[in-house]
Parts: C-alpha cells; sequence; structure tokens
C-alpha cells in the first residue's frame, strides 16, 4: 500500500462501504475488511428513514437523525449515478397506528418536521384496511424508506467498487497491533480539545500499527472502525453489544388492483413496511446481547400476531422470506463517532436500529473529520469520552 493518504476501514457493511466512497470520493486512497458481507446489519433491517415516526426525544440525536434524512434523496442520486443501481429511495411517508388516542393530538407544520393527526375517519381515507382496534395515527409525510437488502446495500457495494476501493471480502480481523508513546509527547485531545491524559497511566497505547487478519496484516496510516455489533470484540474498551432482530416477508397476492399499503405503518408492537413491488417487510424482534443465530417459533409467532393486529389483511398474503440480523447497540442507545483512544483510529459503531437513516450524515462527519481534521461539534455529542468518562 501507499503511506500518506491510505485509509484501512474495518468492516464492509453499510457503514463502512458509506464512509469508503465518501473518502474516495474526496480523493483518499481507501482499503476495506470485509469479514462477510452477508452479515452486515444493512440486511437485517426494514429500511425505515424514520426520525419522526421513531418519536426521538433527544435534541442532538434528533439533529443528527433529521440533518442525514434530509440528505437522503441527494445521497441516493449520487449512489444510483454511480453504480447504475436503484438504491430504492421512496419518499412515501409514514403512519404510526395507535391504539389509545393520545392526550394531546397538536401536530407540527413545521416544513422540516410536520406531523399531522388522524382520526378513525381520516385514517380509514388515506390507509383503509387497519385493524378494528386502532383509533388513530400520526402522519409523518417527510419520513420515507429505501429498500436496504434488495437495493441500498448492493449499490453500496457496487458503488465502492466503481469508484476503486479496494474491497478485500472475506478477511477477518483478528487484533489491532498498538505502539505505546509516552502521554506527554503525544497529547491527543478528548472531545472539548483539550489534552487526554488517560487515568493512572504515563504510557499511553496512542498508535495502530498494523491489522492482523486471517490473511495476514494490513497496515495503513489512519483505520476506521466499523465493524457493527462485532465492535467490542476488536476493540474491548468500547461498549457495542448486539441487539437480534428477526424479520420475515410476504407479498401481495397478484391483483389489478392497486397495491393495498401505500406507505409505512409504524406500530407500537411492529412495523410494516411496503415495497412498490408488493413485498412486504414485517418487523421486528428484540433480543439484547444475543448472538444466537437463527430463528424462532416464538420469535416469528410474535411479529406475525402483531402485525395482524395492526392490519389484518396479512394473514392471507403468502410468506416469502424469514431472516435475522444484529444490530449495533451502546448503553444509551447512541452512535459513537469520531475519535478513539488511538490517535489514528476513528469510531464509526453503535448506530443501533437507526443506521441507514444515518449513513449518508455519518460518512460525511467521518470524512471530515479523517481528511480535514473537522470536529463538527455533533460528533463531541456522540464521542467515545461519555463512556470512558464513567
Amino acid at each position: 500500500m501507499k503511506t500518506g493518504n491510505d485509509i484501512v476501514i474495518i468492516g464492509g457493511g453499510l457503514m463502512g462501504l458509506s464512509i469508503s466512497i465518501e473518502l474516495q470520493l474526496r480523493g483518499a486512497n481507501v482499503t476495506l475488511l470485509s469479514r462477510n458481507f452477508q452479515e452486515a446489519a444493512a440486511h437485517a433491517a426494514a429500511g425505515m428513514l424514520a426520525p419522526q415516526a421513531e418519536g426521538i426525544q433527544d435534541p442532538e440525536f434528533l439533529k443528527l437523525a433529521l440533518g442525514s434524512r434530509a440528505l437522503y434523496q441527494d445521497w441516493a442520486n449520487k449512489l444510483e449515478a454511480i453504480a447504475g443501481l436503484d438504491p430504492g429511495y421512496w419518499p412515501c411517508g409514514i403512519l404510526a397506528p395507535v391504539y389509545q388516542r393520545p392526550e394531546s393530538t397538536v401536530g407540527s407544520e413545521s416544513p422540516e418536521t410536520p406531523a399531522y393527526w388522524c382520526d378513525r375517519n381520516t385514517l380509514d381515507q388515506r390507509q383503509p384496511d387497519l385493524g378494528p382496534e386502532v383509533v388513530g395515527a400520526w402522519w409523518f409525510p417527510q419520513d420515507a424508506q429505501v429498500d436496504n437488502r434488495r437495493g441500498l446495500a448492493r449499490t453500496l457495494k457496487v458503488a465502492a467498487q466503481k469508484l476503486g476501493v479496494n474491497l478485500r471480502e472475506g478477511v477477518e480481523v483478528q487484533r489491532l497491533e498498538t505502539q505505546s508513546l509516552e502521554a506527554q509527547t503525544l497529547k491527543p485531545q478528548n472531545s472539548q480539545g483539550q489534552p487526554f491524559e488517560p487515568e493512572n497511566s504515563a504510557i499511553h497505547p496512542a498508535m495502530i500499527i498494523k491489522v492482523h487478519t486471517n490473511q495476514g496484516t494490513v497496515t495503513g496510516a489512519h483505520y476506521i472502525l466499523a465493524t457493527g455489533a462485532w465492535s467490542a470484540q476488536i476493540l474491548p474498551t468500547i461498549p457495542v453489544y448486539p441487539v437480534k432482530g428477526q424479520m420475515l416477508s410476504v407479498r401481495v397476492p397478484p391483483s389489478p388492483e392497486p397495491l393495498p399499503l401505500k406507505q409505512v405503518l409504524f406500530g407500537s408492537e411492529a412495523y410494516i413496511v411496503p415495497r412498490r413491488d408488493g413485498l412486504i417487510v414485517i418487523g421486528a424482534t428484540v433480543e439484547p446481547h444475543s448472538f444466537d443465530p437463527g430463528l424462532t417459533p416464538a420469535g416469528l409467532q410474535s411479529l406475525l400476531s402483531k402485525a395482524i393486529r395492526l392490519y389484518p389483511a396479512l394473514q392471507d398474503f403468502p410468506i416469502q422470506d424469514f431472516w435475522w440480523g444484529f444490530r449495533p447497540t451502546t448503553p444509551d442507545q447512541f452512535p459513537i463517532l469520531g475519535g478513539s483512544p488511538f490517535k489514528n483510529l476513528t469510531l464509526a459503531v453503535g448506530h443501533h436500529r437507526n443506521g441507514i437513516l444515518l449513513a449518508p450524515m455519518t460518512a460525511q462527519l467521518i470524512a471530515d473529520w479523517v481528511l480535514e481534521q473537522k470536529a463538527d461539534p455533533l460528533l463531541r455529542q456522540f464521542s467515545w469520552h461519555r463512556f470512558s468518562m464513567g
């Protein structure tokens, strides 16, 4: 590898690919190490872009999520132009049906975050045939979706390859080799821009000097960790753990009528995501701290019963597929972005259930940080220091 501009990204899923594309477009020379593309969390999610339907309360995280949603249309167009593939972006809006009427039904007229309450009569005109227990719904017209499994994941991979990213499949990282330097001479900065001195240590393991893999060692000038739910296996000092999710899909039976679902249904118990070709994705179970592979009868039964309660017509649609995956989650369910305990290692991990939504904004922030040393205030909010300081 050349020296100087070389960047090694560990993790070939949605986040690693998104970051590699942004870096390559800005002139960097990127190598991407991917253990198993099919295990990436991008294949497990339903592709909802739902900062409003999710009901995000934290103001800084909401700012991050809304900012990323605002980038999505242009980002999807850019990826399609590079790869020649449709990533499956669909600004269809999201309905969030409820079984109990909320205390307040005052919505929002803000152009960035419009939200409208629909009573049952209004709802029946917008989306007929919802379950009889549904009393109304919130309508979020700016929320959207992307076909993550059949569109976005494939488009990202092809785009990265066409841009010249050195994508190495089947590479399993075994350990990071570090070099210890005196902390006084290195003085890495913390999220407030002040020198960070590790407690009770005069020696700081300041640099990553190589990555040991099942295919030999890899070296670079800078490293980015984007390994999803497996991140703590490589860097145990960061608190990222898996949350397993089981999912399934059904298909609308052939009919001359228009597709029965016109937008995403984000229920309190399950979500139902229709694609434009008649496929409907149903998800997802929430199983913390589980790397157990496979599906369970209890998990699938729970999903089906909750989805049918929300939209009874599903009970007659033929089942197409079942799958599972692992969300990368932190104790506060917010991502870890930016600097790390090592001067030349950047973190982009822990996106929980919002990795697909946050991909374009994460790629932009990380590229700014790595190539321009630009520390956006959002990076300080989601720094690893919030955990290292207790």
